[in-house]
């Protein structure tokens, strides 16, 4: 079940667990909100051992990836592992929550997670995978993880999947890309919406495709006798600018000690040109350093950017004998 956790508290015990913002009021009961999120467990009559964050893309929420969290939790289920679907910032049943506050960049994106696992009294994740603009949440996570951003008692994931994201800055060329296109359809039409078969219908006379079009719809839920977004449409487009903008190639190019990242590319996936794919290449072939971590590339065939709905097979292949390593 989706929860989205509320904990009372004094302010200077927050302030000493987070170092955030002041606690949101609400009906003179005060209170920090964290993410909203979905537990998936291997053994639901057991215990967990061990964690992996499941994190969405632009637009998305954790619920795109329950198909994909059950087959990989059951593919582990002598490890105990627990799957946590996350609904970052301003998506899901996270859009909801008033408390989670701007600036909406990747940067607040991956401190939500620490709250969330401080304010629970979770372990630190062993694994966080990623899609998209998800990935490079992860890949901010693991970063202020090791730069000691969120304290001194944190543990660095043993491993990050990092699906189909370009780790470094998005240039474009000329024109905008298929993401900027949707973004700016979104942002044209009205906050509430006649019906799902309604922005279908319009999207495709845009010319957007069929699969984009119904995905788009699914992101609807009902508002009275209409529908309206399922994500804060204003905010998302500041986290993807925030995506575009970032680089984490110096990340990749000296992980922490102790951390494998694992980068799956779509092998007919469009975000990737042969410059970016030659440098992770080079990475990938990087003889091993004692002093540092280590990175992996592979190339999932039959597949696009949706990696996870295009080939799921294909993809739990290349990551469960991976994440039963962990340890």
């Amino acid at each position: 079940m989706s929860k989205a956790l509320t904990k009372p508290g004094l302010r200077r015990l927050l302030n000493r667990f987070i170092g955030g913002p002041t606690p949101i009021f609400h009906n003179s009961s005060r209170s920090l909100q964290t993410l909203a999120f979905e537990e998936i467990k291997s053994s639901p009559e057991k215990p967990h051992k061990l964690t992996a964050f499941i994190l969405h893309g632009l637009l998305g929420s954790g619920r795109n990836w329950r198909s994909l969290a059950r087959s990989l939790a059951s593919s582990l289920s002598s490890d105990q592992w627990r799957m946590v679907l996350v609904d970052l910032r301003n998506h899901g049943k996270s859009a909801e929550i008033e408390g989670l506050l701007p600036p909406h960049d990747l940067e607040n994106a991956a401190k939500d997670l620490a709250n969330l696992v401080k304010l629970q009294g979770w372990d630190w994740p062993d694994v966080v995978i990623g899609h998209s603009m998800g990935g490079k949440v992860a890949l901010q996570f693991a970063q202020s993880c090791a730069n000691g951003n969120y304290g001194d008692l944190v543990s660095l994931p043993k491993q990050l999947w990092v699906l189909d994201s370009v780790p470094g800055k998005i240039i474009l060329d000329n024109s905008e890309g298929e993401v900027e296109k949707v973004l700016q359809t979104l942002q044209s039409l009205p906050s509430t919406i006649p019906s799902r078969k309604w922005l279908v219908d319009h999207m495709l006379n845009l010319g957007f495709s069929k699969s984009l079009s119904q995905w788009i719809g699914s992101n609807l839920k009902k508002s009275g006798d209409q529908e309206t977004w399922a994500f804060n449409l204003d905010a998302a487009v500041q986290m993807f600018q925030s995506y575009r903008e970032m680089d984490y190639w110096p990340l990749l190019e000296h992980p922490p000690k102790g951390m494998e990242i694992h980068v799956v590319r779509g092998e007919n996936s469009d975000r990737w040109d042969r410059d970016v794919i030659k440098q992770l290449e080079s990475l990938d072939s990087k003889p091993v350093d004692d002093t540092e971590g280590k990175v992996s590339v592979h190339v999932l065939p039959n597949a696009g950017h949706w990696v996870h709905a295009d080939n799921p097979k294909g993809l739990l292949e290349i990551m469960a004998p991976k994440v039963a390593s962990v340890v």
